[in-house]
């Protein structure tokens, strides 16, 4: 069995090797602000819940420019893309947004956007605009933290949306000709390993392209590292092994033409109230293939 690469599908998108620049481009988030709740969702560090860190000192074209010239020394001929990746980068004024997406446009080889946001922060108008962009071959991918299809989980971590959000959001943006990417977490407190491949069987049922993957990182500082260490039976902490089989499972369940884009994630080993695993992604992706090599594909779709 195999999976569909992301770094293949940009590259048959956009005709070109790109290459995606992380921006902080100011925006905060309504499950912090009062909106939609307070103190962000579970897994979420404190720490970064202090607003100045919202407040940027270098302007979003500063940012590109110096990731631009940092990649342009080994590739000279790479293009890139704009990864609005802080907070929730559709939650603003109209106005707002638009400024800072189109100031992200004019900065020299950017080619298109990848915006990451919540399925509760995006409207019809700013949908509108952004196939607007797409219509004029600007790339534009959305990209929304779904964590999980159970809403007993999305309570739990505090994320302020039910899993009808996540599904209408993403038709919406789907029938707008956008591609659409899913974040998902696996391992949430309280879920077994049937409720995550539950949630790959929902999430392929909806007009996704892209899932990115991580485990659970159980964060110094956050209100999950108080439950985790008041109830660590509603964990599951997995070995590499073990995480790499619920991988290739989870792959199992997903539709045939779902393009994986990630499947850990490593926060610095400072910042975690656990200790991972020791490994690099590339070995995690490693192992990965390797073990979906002796599996056969049944996959319907």
């Amino acid at each position: 069995m195999e999976y569909l690469e992301f770094g293949a599908w940009l590259t048959s998108q956009l005709g070109c090797k790109a290459q995606k620049i992380s921006i902080n481009a100011g925006f905060t988030c309504p499950n912090r602000d009062g909106r939609t709740g307070f103190g962000g969702c579970t897994y979420c560090n404190n720490q970064s819940f202090n607003p100045e860190y919202c407040k940027t000192e270098k302007s979003i074209s500063d940012q590109l420019n110096e990731g631009r010239d940092f990649f342009r020394k080994k590739y000279p001929n790479m293009k890139y893309l704009a990864y609005f990746q802080a907070y929730t980068n559709t939650y603003g004024p109209f106005d707002d947004v638009k400024r800072k997406y189109e100031e992200a446009l004019s900065v020299d080889d950017v080619v298109g956007l990848v915006i990451g946001t919540r399925p509760d922060c995006v409207s019809d108008k700013l949908l509108d605009y952004l196939q607007s962009l797409h219509d004029k071959g600007v790339f534009v991918l959305v990209e929304y933290g779904i964590e999980s299809a159970h809403d007993k989980t999305l309570k739990r971590i505090n994320r302020g949306h039910d899993f009808a959000c996540t599904r209408k959001a993403v038709i919406d943006t789907a029938k707008r000709g956008l591609p659409v990417g899913g974040h998902i977490i696996l391992g949430l407190p309280g879920e077994t390993r049937g409720d995550i491949l539950n949630t790959a069987v929902a999430l392929s049922e909806l007009p996704l392209t892209i899932l990115k993957l991580h485990q659970l990182q159980i964060i110094k500082g956050t209100r999950m590292a108080i439950e985790y260490a008041e109830h660590p039976e509603d964990f599951m902490r997995m070995l590499v092994d073990e995480y790499v089989e619920l991988v290739c499972d989870f792959i199992a369940k997903s539709r045939p033409d779902m393009i994986f884009e990630r499947f850990v994630s490593q926060s610095p080993p400072g910042l975690l109230a656990v200790p991972g695993w020791g490994l690099k992604n590339y070995q995690f992706v490693e192992k990965i293939k390797r073990r979906l090599q002796t599996l056969p594909d049944n996959r319907v779709g």
